[in-house]
């Protein structure tokens, strides 16, 4: 049916990593379409200009939290990773920041669809399998870089960026804006490869580590 990709330990312990929805099934590329849709608007700031913004934002609502989605896809019998690109330079994961009071899963599927659903599209291509969280990142001030465990004398973090596996049907349609690019990168180019990706892109490799991938051939 499919060629299986092991990215956890083999032996004894398969068994229970499948009964504990360890497996993930990703399909071909060539099964999805992809298409263009008007631009969104995006912010263009210096970064002290976006200090300036997160400290007033922290001030109104408190901690800003952001939640990503990592979508797998296949292509050369390799699991990919789809990534946005904004600006021919910046890299990001599908997501955003949530809502006052919005849940995790409510607000990824709200991201999802605004960056890669076709605007009134159908429930098929606006419906989102979101999975179990992977990873939580920690911002503990305004001006520093993320980091995967909250400082021991941080009290109150700044922002936090939360990792979700988004399991991905065997077709669909991802309509992005024309001012963004989704790309599909392969996991051994963004391994470790931080001056690229940015930490926590970059860590997603080894937070998939304990899944079995299965290749679905279609």
């Amino acid at each position: 049916m499919g060629d299986r990709t092991d990215m956890a330990v083999n032996g004894d312990h398969q068994e229970n990593r499948e009964s504990s929805n360890c497996v993930v099934n990703i399909y071909p590329i060539s099964c999805y379409f992809f298409g263009s849709k008007d631009p969104l608007p995006l912010k263009d700031e210096t970064l002290a200009d976006r200090v300036l913004r997160m400290k007033a934002n922290y001030d109104a609502h408190g901690l800003r939290t952001c939640v990503e989605a990592v979508l797998l896809v296949e292509l050369f019998k390799h699991p990919h990773l789809l990534v946005l690109q904004i600006r021919n330079s910046i890299i990001k994961l599908p997501g955003g920041r949530l809502r006052p009071g919005e849940s995790d899963n409510d607000g990824l599927r709200r991201k999802l669809s605004s960056k890669l659903s076709a605007i009134g599209g159908s429930n098929s291509d606006t419906e989102w399998e979101v999975g179990e969280c992977l990873g939580i990142w920690w911002r503990p001030d305004f001006e520093t870089l993320f980091y995967p465990y909250l400082p021991p004398n941080i009290k109150k973090p700044k922002e936090c960026t939360k990792l979700f596996l988004v399991k991905l049907p065997v077709s669909r349609k991802f309509i992005v804006p024309k001012n963004m690019k989704l790309l599909a990168v392969p996991l051994c180019q963004i391994h470790e490869n931080h001056k690229t990706y940015g930490s926590i892109i970059a860590g997603i490799p080894q937070l998939l580590s304990r899944f079995s991938v299965n290749i679905i051939e279609v």
